[in-house]
């Protein structure tokens, strides 16, 4: 064998030889399924290394979750409580002012009962005082006229009581005038009360008695002094009955 075929022999199938390798043909799809195992392995190995480091710090998933679904439970038992206690509170509160108003409407109804009730024992004293002498006199008394300084500025309110004697054969009809005394800008006055159209509104008529309360207004700078109430009878322009009362 000539010395140039045996070099490349030896050099192809000896030891020098390049080395071939062999490999088993796999298919795709095996590969592919290979790989998901590897990386489902490889997270759940992530996972439980996780779960176990959080462990070993004291932290358990399950653990919180139980805390976290009891916390909520509270908070909504608590909301549940707080509403039925703001319900029950809003009603105690209408139930107070209702009470309340009660009461302030009772207490004035009760002072307008005391306030009736003193003004009928007056009556009943001044007609017990007034029955020896019924039958000797036969004219028109007044009794108790007070004016008092009303809610508003300039406003004064009034008070009599009207009394026929004797003989009572027909009512009384007149009307009332008011002579009102005052001062005002420096200087004295007396204005007439009623004026115009509201003479109306000072219109009597009784056959026994009759209370007669109502008010009457002035300038609201005007310094009433005193005031003198006088009794017309209808048809008439003679005074039948006058009375002062003094504010000064």
């Amino acid at each position: 064998m000539p010395p140039k075929l045996l070099k490349r022999f030896r050099q192809r199938f000896g030891i020098s030889a390049p080395r071939m390798t062999v490999q088993t043909h796999v298919a795709w799809y095996w590969r592919m399924l290979g790989v998901v195992v590897v990386l489902s392995f490889s997270f759940a190995l992530a996972a439980w290394i996780y779960d176990a480091g959080r462990r070993f710090a004291g932290f358990d998933r399950s653990e919180a979750e139980q805390e976290l679904s009891q916390l909520r439970k509270n908070v909504e038992r608590l909301t549940k409580e707080g509403t039925l206690l703001r319900a029950s509170v809003n009603a105690s509160e209408s139930k107070l002012q209702i009470e309340h108003a009660t009461q302030v409407q009772l207490g004035k109804q009760v002072k307008a009962l005391e306030d009736e009730n003193a003004r009928l024992k007056e009556d009943l004293a001044f007609f017990e005082n007034l029955i020896p002498s019924e039958q000797r006199d036969n004219g028109l008394l007044i009794n108790r006229f007070r004016v008092d300084a009303g809610a508003l500025p300039g406003e004064f309110r009034y008070r009599l009581l009207l009394l026929q004697g004797g003989q009572r054969d027909k009512p009384f009809q007149g009307s009332l005038q008011f002579l009102v005394s005052l001062q005002q800008a420096g200087k004295d006055a007396i204005i007439t009360v009623p004026e115009g159209g509201a003479a109306q509104a000072y219109k009597i008529n009784f056959k026994y008695f009759q209370r007669v309360e109502g008010t009457f207004r002035v300038a609201p700078e005007a310094h009433v002094k005193m005031v003198r109430v006088r009794i017309f009878e209808a048809g008439s322009a003679q005074v039948r009955a006058t009375q002062s009362f003094n504010l000064s």
